[in-house]
């Protein structure tokens, strides 16, 4: 850590860690950056770079707009989660679990990559969904999202469901959208009976997501917050940790003794 207090932070971090039972792992984008998948907000973030770009994640412009749609399916094709590979905050967090500690992942993210690292799909809660499967908004087929893109590859700008025709798009939850209730309800439920949720490159600014920290606090639990910009509820954690998460969560796992 750079400074003093910095150092301070760091280690009642690593203490609650070592004395927490059930710990609860909420990520963010940020978990990501380091694999190549940029953020939506961050200096080098998608809407950042591309204001223009946040309407292929409004539910109400995508079904209204046809170009909204073809913007949307050649943004899934070359969608750098295809090729992303875990980093190491991805496997510090397997580490975690394989200390007995963790109960859960509570993920904002869509690529997959804490299961492609090693984590127990079962632990792992997908709150915005999967970039990995299509689902259709009119008879809620859900197929490989591979098909699809096999089909914007060979020419095919808006491809329909196959069974009904519908509209189609990706399995994850865009604005507009509410979350499905039962992932919600799982998530609720674990951040109630958790003793400290470990929060990881998620900035707390989207809802219902971010009110699963506050929910954790009104339950007991502990909060600790690694991420690279001030939060929300920074106020309301015992430890607020910056810097590079590759570099943060092994060096805060390293310290966490297997029960």
């Amino acid at each position: 850590m750079e400074s003093m207090a910095g150092a301070e932070e760091f280690q009642q971090a690593r203490r609650l860690l070592a004395g927490a039972c059930r710990i609860v792992v909420m990520t963010g984008a940020g978990v990501s950056t380091e694999s190549g998948i940029p953020d939506f907000r961050g200096p080098n973030g998608v809407w950042t770079r591309d204001p223009g770009a946040e309407r292929r994640f409004d539910i109400h412009a995508y079904l209204n707009e046809r170009q909204v749609r073809e913007q949307s399916w050649r943004a899934r094709v070359d969608h750098p989660g295809w090729q992303a590979e875990p980093n190491p905050a991805h496997t510090a967090l397997v580490d975690l679990e394989r200390s007995g500690k963790l109960s859960s992942i509570i993920t904002q993210n869509i690529d997959g990559l804490h299961q492609k690292a090693g984590s127990d799909p079962a632990r792992v809660i997908e709150l915005h969904g999967t970039m990995f499967e299509t689902v259709c908004l009119n008879c809620s087929d859900r197929r490989d999202m591979r098909h699809a893109l096999d089909q914007v590859r060979a020419g095919e700008t808006d491809p329909p469901c196959e069974l009904c025709g519908g509209i189609l798009k990706s399995a994850t939850i865009s604005f507009g959208q509410s979350l499905d209730p039962r992932v919600l309800d799982k998530a609720r439920v674990e951040a109630v009976f958790c003793d400290l949720l470990l929060v990881a490159g998620s900035s707390l600014t989207v809802h219902p997501a971010a009110g699963l920290v506050g929910l954790a606090v009104s339950s007991g639990a502990s909060v600790v917050v690694c991420n690279g910009s001030e939060t929300p509820y920074d106020d309301a954690a015992a430890a607020v940790l910056r810097g590079p998460l590759g570099e943060v969560l092994p060096d805060l796992v390293g310290g966490v003794r297997p029960d």
